[in-house]
């Protein structure tokens, strides 16, 4: 759980990964939503579920929020990440669709 009000579907979501919960991981989002993960977009249920088996929930991950500010159905987070894949702080895009993730996207550093 972070100290920032979240958008329910962007806290689902960060709750599903700390919790290793795949399935929650993938209702989380639209039937057709994805992730967009420095470019490589994994869409709908299939797409969203093999990233989170190869880059999230797979790894072992953990998402700690260290900064959020929501702006309609936009969030913007900075956040930190432990996983066997990746270790360190990125940031974070969440797009809202009703009670789900349209999507969410990791874009890149540089």
């Amino acid at each position: 759980m972070s100290d920032f009000l979240l958008p329910a579907p962007v806290q689902t979501m960060i709750d599903a990964i700390n919790a290793g919960d795949t399935a929650a991981f993938v209702d989380a989002f639209t039937a057709d939503g994805f992730v967009n993960d420095w470019g490589t977009v994994k869409a709908g249920a299939d797409g969203v579920r093999s990233w989170a088996d190869t880059d999230a929930i797979g790894a072992g991950a953990r998402m700690t929020v260290l900064s959020a500010a929501t702006d309609g159905d936009t969030t913007r987070i900075r956040f930190g990440w432990s996983s066997r894949v990746f270790n360190g702080e990125s940031d974070g895009i969440f797009v809202v669709e009703g009670a789900k993730l349209a999507s969410f996207t990791i874009p890149p550093s540089h």
